[in-house]
C-alpha cells in the first residue's frame, strides 16, 4: 500500500509555504515565465501581441492540468518539454508555434525557481517580523526581571530576562537585514539559451531577458552558462541555516532554563487537556523547543549538498537537478515551520520571576563578587591584588559554604576599605546590571522602528 513517506506531507509546513514549491505550484511558475517570455517576444516584434496574449491565457491557473503535463512527461522523460506540450495543445490557433522561443529548460526552471524564492522569502519576513514582536514585547514586560547570568552553564553576574531578549531581538533584525540583501542575488533568472550565450534570441536577445526579467521583478545572472550560478542558492541556503541555527540556540535556552532544577521559563501548556508523557502523567515538556532544535538539524543538512551543486561539469551537467528538489523546497518548508514555531512559543512564554531570584539567591553572593572588586579598584587598590583578594575570599566561602558578604567582612583587606553598609549596597545584584536596561529599551525601539507598529 502506497503512502506518504516525507513528514512535509503529514506533519510539518504550513500551506502557504507548500503551495509555492508544490508540482502544481512549480509548473504554474513555470508557465508564468513562458508567457513573460512570449509577452517580450511580442514586445521586441518576434512574434504578434495576440498570440503572447493567448500563451499568457494558456499559463493561467486551471488551463492546463498537471495530470496532463505528467502523462506526456512519461513519454518524453522530460517535464519541461511535457509542460510546454500541454501548453501548445491548449493554445487556439498558430500561438502554441512561439512558446519556449529561443530558450533552453533551465532558462523557465531557474527563472521559476528565482520567482518561488522570491516569493517564500517575503513569507519568511513576514514570519520575522512576527517572531521579532513577540521577543520585543517579552523584553518590553521583563526589562528589570532580574536573572543570574551564566557562562560555561555556571553562574556568572547578574542580568535581567528582558536583556537577554534584547540580544535576540539584535541578532533577528541582523537576519532581516541578511534578507533584503541576499533578494536581488537569490532571486536572479536567465532567459540567455542553451548555454548563455543568447544565441537562439538572435539581436534580440539583451531585449528580451531585459524585458522577461523587468516583469517579473527579477535579477539577472549577467553572464550564465545553462543555469543561473549555483553559488547563489549556496548563500541562500547558508542564510536559512544561520537562521536555523540562531532559532536553535533560542530553544536550546528555553529547554535549559525549562529544567527541573533552574525552572526560570516554561512553554506554554495546556493544563485542561494537554499530555506531557503517556506514562509519567506530571510531565511538562518543551516539545516546541526540541522540535525546533531538531528541524534545525535538518535544515543545516542541506548545506553540504547545496555547496557540491555548485560544481558542475563544463557549462551544466544535470547532477545538481535532483538534489534542489529536496533541498530548496524543504530548506524553506522548514524554516517557516521553524519561525512559526519558536514565535508561538515565546508568545506564550510562561517566565518565573521568583524562581530566577531563588536561583540568585542560591549563589550565596558569588555573582557579586566582580562589583567588589571593581569597587576596591575605585579605593586605590590595584586591579590585580583586587582580584585576587576576591578570589581567595570567594574560594573561602565556597569551602566553608558560607555567603561571600559574610567572608568579605571578614577579610582584613576589605573590611578596612569598605564598610558594612557600603558592602551591602554593593552586593545587592539589583544594583549591577549595567545599562541592561537602556539596551532594552534600545532594541525595542529599534524593533518597533522596523515593525512600524508599536510592542
Amino acid at each position: 500500500m502506497e503512502g506518504s513517506i516525507c513528514p512535509l506531507d503529514y506533519r510539518y509546513g504550513r500551506g502557504d509555504m507548500k503551495t509555492i514549491f508544490s508540482e502544481e505550484g512549480r509548473f504554474l511558475y513555470q508557465m508564468k515565465v513562458e508567457a513573460a517570455l512570449a509577452k517580450a517576444h511580442a514586445a521586441a516584434g518576434t512574434i504578434s501581441k495576440s498570440d503572447a496574449e493567448e500563451i499568457a491565457r494558456v499559463a493561467s491557473p486551471g488551463v492546463v492540468k498537471v495530470e496532463r503535463i505528467k502523462e506526456i512527461e512519461k513519454e518524453t522523460n522530460h517535464d519541461t518539454m511535457a509542460m510546454i506540450k500541454a501548453m501548445t495543445e491548449q493554445c487556439k490557433g498558430d500561438a502554441g508555434k512561439h512558446i519556449h522561443l529561443g530558450a533552453t529548460s533551465n532558462d523557465i526552471i531557474d527563472t521559476a525557481a528565482a520567482l518561488q524564492i522570491k516569493d517564500a522569502l517575503f513569507l519568511i519576513d513576514d514570519d520575522l517580523d512576527e517572531l521579532l514582536y513577540s521577543l520585543a514585547k517579552i523584553a518590553k514586560r521583563e526589562r528589570d526581571t532580574l536573572e543570574v547570568g551564566r557562562t560555561h552553564a555556571q553562574f556568572a553576574i547578574p542580568i535581567t530576562f528582558g536583556f537577554k531578549m534584547a540580544g535576540y531581538i539584535a541578532e533577528v533584525l541582523r537576519h532581516k537585514e541578511r534578507l533584503l540583501e541576499i533578494m536581488p542575488r537569490a532571486c536572479a533568472g536567465k532567459m540567455a539559451g542553451a548555454v548563455g550565450t543568447g544565441a537562439a534570441f538572435g539581436k534580440n536577445f539583451s531585449t528580451v531577458q531585459r524585458l522577461v526579467m523587468q516583469d517579473l521583478c527579477l535579477t539577472y545572472e549577467p553572464a550564465a552558462t545553462q543555469v543561473v550560478g549555483r553559488d547563489r542558492y549556496t548563500e541562500l541556503i547558508c542564510f536559512m541555516a544561520n537562521i536555523a541555527t540562531s532559532l536553535e540556540r533560542y530553544a536550546t535556552e528555553i529547554r535549559n532554563l525549562q529544567r527541573s532544577e533552574i525552572g526560570e521559563v516554561s512553554e506554554s501548556f495546556d493544563t485542561s487537556k494537554q499530555v506531557g508523557s503517556s506514562t509519567m502523567a506530571q510531565k511538562r515538556n518543551p516539545t516546541d523547543s526540541e522540535n525546533i532544535s531538531g528541524l534545525a538539524r535538518v535544515v543545516r543538512g542541506f548545506v553540504v549538498p547545496t555547496f557540491e551543486n555548485q560544481v558542475l561539469w563544463h557549462e551544466r551537467d544535470l547532477s545538481n537537478s535532483s538534489a534542489e528538489r529536496f533541498t530548496i523546497p524543504h530548506a524553506f518548508t522548514l524554516l517557516d515551520e521553524m519561525i512559526l514555531r519558536m514565535t508561538k512559543v515565546f508568545s506564550g512564554l510562561e517566565v518565573n520571576a521568583g524562581a530566577m531570584l531563588k536561583n540568585i539567591e542560591m549563589s550565596r553572593g558569588l555573582i557579586m563578587a566582580e562589583p567588589v572588586m571593581m569597587r576596591l579598584v575605585e579605593k586605590g587598590i590595584g586591579r590585580q591584588d583586587a582580584h585576587e583578594i576576591l578570589r581567595t575570599t570567594s574560594m573561602t566561602a565556597i569551602k566553608e559554604n558560607i555567603c561571600l558578604e559574610d567572608a568579605l567582612r571578614r577579610s582584613d583587606d576589605v573590611k578596612s576599605i569598605i564598610s558594612c553598609d557600603e558592602l551591602a549596597s554593593i552586593m545587592d545584584p539589583a544594583n549591577y546590571t549595567g545599562d541592561s536596561g537602556a539596551i532594552v529599551d534600545k532594541m525595542v525601539s529599534a524593533a518597533e522602528e522596523i515593525l512600524g507598529r508599536k510592542v
